[in-house]
């Protein structure tokens, strides 16, 4: 919205700057993040009156969690959602489509997260939405989405899968090239629904790869930092760096409240919206793989629960003392935090090898 003041611009006067991405970034993430402050402890005594005992803690899980974290509310992700759309409408051009496409699938999964949410509280269980409707809505979703960025990217990209460090390699993937976007997206959705289970552990990875995914985007959306880094050129892209910075200005908002011993969880509400928002940007940016480097810790967790499931069905036993891999960790005697920031580290670390992706060619 704020774009349109560079009409009052003559070239020269502060209306100009509006012209900048990298402005509206900073505008958008301070946006997002006074948001968070402002209305996440008005949020949070909502919901603490709205659900009374708070999210259901599952039974099968650590049972350090029934005491610790019994009466917690969830649905916290709708202050990060909030702050999120509440930037991104404010300082993006409202006119880019790449734009209404990452809303799109953020909102669209944030709703799904939402009535699982509130399946489970006002049920009092910790079995929402059923796992196969919820899979369902999600691919859906995903796959108007993956249809709708073949028509926004380039003929010359559009249906095509770039690999990483191999300089213009493109893969013609063809019609197929929308089921693979739709497990990108809807993949990465629920990968870091998995990854949700402890105080902060989610939103924190979430911000890294946020952040890595909007630096992609910017470059990939310029070109002349197409021309030096040997990338492929998809126009418009860089205004998903408003969207990211929105996204890591609201995720701290967030943070501020879910720091252990967390006030609010953001429930799949938020975790289903953050990663699907990570896969809509992959996908739009032709970063796919790059996301399964960038978002590796997300994948891991995917992994261990997949390869618990099949193998325990498979042979009676476990590989892992429970899954996800956080929890396996917390069952040798980890502490929390202890977990918590060894995960945010690799993250960081998976977040810079993504980023060395773009100069290595």
């Amino acid at each position: 919205m704020f774009y349109w003041l560079t009409e009052l611009s003559d070239g020269g006067d502060f209306f100009n700057l509006f012209r900048y991405i990298t402005f509206r970034a900073g505008g958008a993430f301070f946006t997002a993040l006074c948001f968070g402050f402002i209305f996440g402890r008005p949020l949070i005594d909502l919901l603490r009156r709205r659900q009374g005992r708070g999210q259901p803690i599952r039974e099968d899980g650590p049972q350090s969690h029934i005491l610790e974290k019994a009466g917690t509310p969830t649905m916290g992700g709708a202050l990060i959602l909030g702050a999120l759309l509440v930037a991104t409408l404010l300082w993006a051009r409202l006119d880019n489509a790449f734009v209404w496409l990452v809303m799109f699938v953020t909102v669209g999964f944030g709703l799904i997260g939402f009535l699982d949410d509130y399946q489970k509280v006002s049920r009092r269980s910790s079995k929402g939405v059923s796992g196969r409707v919820r899979f369902a809505a999600g691919l859906a979703i995903a796959g108007i989405a993956s249809w709708w960025a073949a028509q926004l990217h380039p003929e010359a990209l559009a249906w095509r899968l770039a690999l990483p460090v191999l300089k213009d390699v493109l893969i013609d993937l063809g019609l197929f090239f929308v089921p693979f976007a739709m497990l990108v997206i809807a993949g990465a959705a629920n990968a870091v629904n998995l990854t949700d289970g402890l105080d902060g552990l989610a939103i924190m990875p979430s911000m890294i790869a946020a952040g890595t995914l909007g630096v992609i985007a910017y470059a990939v959306g310029r070109t002349d930092f197409t021309e030096y880094l040997g990338v492929q050129y998809v126009p418009g892209t860089g205004e998903l760096l408003i969207f990211t910075a929105g996204l890591i200005g609201g995720g701290l908002g967030f943070l501020w409240y879910n720091a252990p011993p967390a006030a609010v969880f953001m429930g799949d509400t938020g975790s289903l919206a953050l990663g699907g928002a990570l896969g809509a940007i992959a996908v739009a940016t032709k970063h796919e793989i790059v996301l399964a480097i960038v978002g590796g810790l997300f994948v891991v967790e995917a992994l261990s629960v997949i390869i618990q499931v099949a193998y325990y069905k498979a042979t009676g036993k476990r590989v892992f003392l429970m899954a996800p891999i956080h929890h396996h960790f917390e069952q040798l005697g980890w502490k929390e935090p202890q977990i918590v920031i060894r995960f945010w580290i690799i993250s960081l670390v998976l977040a810079l090898i993504g980023l060395a992706t773009l100069k290595v060619r």
